[in-house]
């Protein structure tokens, strides 16, 4: 009897969708982020990204053909997605040949030496954005002024809201009058990551992905309302020290984390009470880190650990077999 099942790695996707449109989807999600970031910064922007994302397709291109000698995957989407969300976590003025590391980081470590696309542990853009942290914590943490649109290394830079709110932690009994409003943080008219500056963008992509199907709500509710509600205890606590709510939620890369890094296919959960635990984990760790750790965002660690923890996760939360008896 031939054999009518086909068994493969993740990501699966149970619908009559495939996962190269998903991944174009999810393109598609960041254009309204894409958007704001080259209104934002301009030349910086458009050069940070175009060089993440040619990197990335390059770097996989070359490795599949000349190192794994197997046919070419640049044309599922995946490159592209990850140039493209490296991107959105770099400041807009960072060296070309950091940039082009971070992608051989992202696509040769972290990816492809796991197996590819549904084999790794991690997001690839957000180990990439980890490694370059690490590595030269000067260069990424040099945030360029909003509107210098024709500047890219010489960029006049200035400090961030989460730098503002890790000093008020700290004990700066002035660093959150110097906070701008809500509304410009909604908005995005503060320095920051490229993708990271604007919540109205990333919450655009965020009812775009919702509707097409493409992720499900669980991972950013469940993170979102983890931050607003650990932040409120903390702000409720002693609001000179701790921001608001709304401040945590719009600054930083919690949206873009929660939307777009936390929802992988790959390294998330895969059923919706295992994608809630893991956002709920997610919300606590990246609080903590933003107000007690050494540096001022703690998404992309609190997501990457949360990396780890999945394989774990999926096995407490197995769903039952079909035809299986439920628990006694």
């Amino acid at each position: 009897m031939a054999n009518k099942f086909v068994i493969s790695l993740s990501p699966h996707v149970h619908s009559g969708d495939s996962v190269k449109n998903n991944m174009y989807g999810v393109i598609i999600a960041l254009i309204p982020a894409l958007l704001v970031s080259l209104w934002a910064f301009g030349l910086g922007s458009a050069i940070v990204t175009l060089t993440s994302v040619l990197s990335c397709v390059f770097f996989e291109w070359c490795i599949t053909k000349y190192i794994l000698k197997k046919p070419s995957t640049i044309m599922d989407g995946s490159a592209v997605l990850t140039g493209l969300l490296l991107a959105f976590n770099l400041p807009s003025n960072l060296p070309i040949w950091i940039i082009v590391l971070g992608a051989l980081f992202a696509i040769g470590v972290v990816k492809i030496s796991f197996g590819g696309l549904g084999s790794n542990l991690f997001n690839p853009a957000l180990a990439g954005r980890i490694f370059l942290l690490i590595s030269f914590p000067v260069q990424m943490t040099s945030w360029p002024q909003i509107g210098q649109i024709s500047s890219y290394i010489d960029a006049t830079t200035e400090a961030t809201p989460l730098a503002l709110m890790k000093m008020a932690a700290k004990g700066d009994a002035t660093a959150l009058d110097k906070l701008p409003d809500s509304l410009s943080l909604f908005l995005g008219s503060n320095p920051g990551s490229l993708g990271e500056i604007s919540a109205l963008a990333l919450l655009i992509g965020l009812i775009y992905m919702l509707w097409r199907k493409i992720i499900t709500w669980h991972i950013p509710v469940s993170i979102l309302a983890t931050v607003a509600v650990f932040s409120g205890i903390m702000h409720w606590i002693d609001p000179t020290k701790f921001a608001s709510p709304l401040v945590h939620l719009f600054t930083g890369g919690i949206m873009l984390g929660a939307i777009f890094m936390a929802t992988d296919y790959v390294t998330s959960p895969m059923t919706h009470k295992g994608m809630l635990i893991y956002g709920v984990a997610i919300g606590v760790l990246t609080v903590l880190i933003r107000l007690f750790g050494a540096y001022p965002e703690g998404v992309s660690f609190a997501i990457f650990i949360m990396n780890a923890f999945t394989p774990i996760i999926n096995t407490y939360c197995k769903p039952k077999r079909f035809g299986g008896a439920g628990k006694k």
